[in-house]
């Protein structure tokens, strides 16, 4: 006689999958600049939790019920905004989503004003982006609600860099030691400084490379950089010094601007510089990891045939922004359980 099986239901809390912890020490995430090693330890044990999460079969757990999320975006946005509202509906928040152009602000209603009408509502989270570097400080400022810094101006990204480093701990087994060269367009990018935060505190050692034109002055290879309070990092013009012995590789989206605006002479002279193909990815170490915060310009910074190639992780990219995203609402508004 065949042995009665009980049948074990789907788990629908974090009780398993997400480790005791006591918290963000920060009430609002703006940027990685006070992160220290342990909370971002603490962000990327969350997120492995969450990925525990998602690959059940049914990935909705009540964490957050009862508790408000709302995105406020000025800038286009598919992966930050999307990962964000999934994020908040996986964890059972109810998500509210608002663009500027169906906002008040085509009527002429300032920034103050709008985070002011929905601090009257009292949401609990307001993810948010806006196209002036310093925006999600003054809301933070405005508001009750704990403020997630989804992009602002050249300024920070703090969650692709949450994400890029949770990718390269997933894949590389940590972070301590290695060496991340970022390479293109270091002046105007908000994820190269959040990634140079984040991955500074967390021990890895950081190369910067693009054209003299494009490298923010403060972090110019003929400049001391002891006294500026800048993390310490490596800066070159040269991309094969900041290829060579690099763990991982990171490239950087160009805006087509940059040639109009005439901080490059051509596109072509930016490819031929620093476009990474397969005999330059070959410089790093073997098994080097492919990064990119998206969406590529596929034969502008990447060659074609790296874009999905083995040592590619922008698609885990993407995947890993979801568990990061929920790990951080989570300690933001829903503590451990």
């Amino acid at each position: 006689m065949a042995e009665a099986t009980t049948h074990q239901p789907e788990r629908t809390d974090l009780a398993v999958a997400v480790p005791a912890a006591t918290g963000l020490r920060h009430k609002h995430v703006l940027d990685l600049d006070d992160f220290g090693r342990d909370e971002i330890d603490l962000v990327l044990r969350t997120a492995d939790g969450m990925r525990e999460v998602l690959q059940r079969d049914i990935k909705k757990v009540p964490t957050l019920r009862g508790k408000t999320v709302i995105t406020l975006f000025y800038e286009a946005s598919t992966r930050t905004r999307m990962s964000f509202e999934l994020a908040g509906k996986l964890l059972s928040a109810d998500v509210i989503n608002l663009t500027a152009s169906s906002s008040s602000t085509t009527k002429g209603e300032s920034l103050v004003d709008t985070v002011k009408t929905i601090d009257a509502m009292a949401p609990d989270c307001l993810v948010m982006r806006h196209a002036s570097s310093g925006a999600c400080y003054l809301v933070a400022q405005q508001v009750r609600a704990s403020v997630v810094n989804g992009g602002d101006g050249w300024h920070a990204h703090p969650t692709q860099a949450l994400l890029d480093l949770y990718t390269i701990r997933e894949r590389l087994g940590g972070l301590e030691g290695l060496k991340v060269a970022i390479i293109g367009d270091i002046l105007h990018s908000r994820v190269a400084r959040s990634d140079i935060w984040g991955l500074r505190a967390a021990g890895a050692h950081v190369t910067l490379c693009g054209p003299a034109t494009l490298l923010p002055r403060e972090w110019a290879p003929d400049r001391d950089m002891g006294a500026s309070g800048l993390p310490p990092v490596t800066v070159t013009w040269d991309v094969e010094e900041a290829l060579n012995g690099a763990d991982v590789v990171m490239t950087l989206r160009l805006q087509k601007e940059r040639q109009e605006g005439g901080l490059l002479p051509s596109m072509g002279e930016y490819i031929t510089g620093y476009q990474i193909t397969p005999a330059r990815l070959a410089m790093a170490r073997p098994g080097a990891l492919l990064m990119h915060p998206g969406p590529v310009n596929e034969g502008i910074e990447l060659s074609s045939e790296l874009v999905r190639g083995a040592q590619s992780v922008i698609d885990a990219q993407v995947a890993n922004g979801l568990a990061v995203r929920m790990a951080l609402l989570y300690l933001l508004i829903g503590g451990p359980q």
